[in-house]
């Protein structure tokens, strides 16, 4: 239930927040958008600081350099090849014409808001959690963060992050019904990996929603799969 509940909190964000969106001059819309890309930047940093920085012996100190460099670098290769995010960019073209959406952000709003909601930890974590124990706690928390979250980015982006809730259906869902088969894989180690790479990813995000430079977020997802193995070489 916890990825159908997150995936239903998304749409009725999205909704609330196009009702706003009407209500927003556009003159607001861009330092709105600067406010929006600078938060998504400080919550993923704090998620990844989190799982860098480690207190040993009273001293502060930091792991996990070698394995974000490696896992970015070869994600990023990786994405490249298959050129994902042209494949997200086409899937947010094709859900547009779908929906029959004039809005020129339609596709920009699809990828942002989908990369916001879907790599972060508690998507991964929640959504192995539900398909083990069967507690959807964390992603029914999750459901309320994303739900508040989409309701900024629909305000702003307009249409295109409602139609987020299919990614999250997709990749919760999946995590939650083969997470027993992955159980043996996906430790804790490897998971706080997976979701230390998550973050940085996010604050890529962050950057682009700034709209001062682009990065092509969705070409380093590879990274978090590279992550995996990388945890058990390294």
């Amino acid at each position: 239930m916890g990825a159908i509940v997150n995936t239903l909190a998304v749409i009725a964000g999205g909704v609330i927040g196009l009702f706003f969106s009407k209500g927003i001059k556009e003159k607001y819309q861009h330092t709105i958008m600067q406010a929006l890309g600078l938060s998504t930047i400080f919550i993923g940093l704090g998620g990844a600081l989190e799982k860098i920085l480690l207190i040993k012996q009273h001293a502060l100190s930091s792991h996990g350099s070698l394995l974000i460099a490696i896992s970015l670098v070869l994600g990023a290769l990786i994405g490249e090849f298959f050129d994902i995010e042209y494949q997200f960019e086409r899937l947010g073209k094709w859900l547009k014409a779908k929906a029959k959406s004039n809005d020129s952000k339609f596709t920009e709003a699809f990828v942002s808001t989908s990369l916001t909601v879907c790599i972060g930890a508690m998507a991964i974590v929640g959504s192995i959690q539900d398909g083990l124990v069967h507690d959807p706690s964390m992603l029914y928390t999750k459901s309320l963060l994303d739900f508040i979250i989409v309701i900024v980015f629909a305000s702003t982006l307009g249409i295109g992050s409602i139609f987020a809730a299919l990614p999250i259906l997709v990749l919760e869902g999946s995590l939650t019904l083969f997470a027993g088969a992955l159980n043996g894989i996906l430790t804790t180690t490897v998971i706080n990996n997976m979701v230390m790479v998550g973050n940085i990813l996010i604050v890529g995000v962050g950057v682009n929603l700034m709209e001062a430079y682009h990065i092509k977020v969705a070409n380093l997802l590879p990274a978090l799969i590279i992550a995996i193995p990388l945890t058990y070489l390294l």
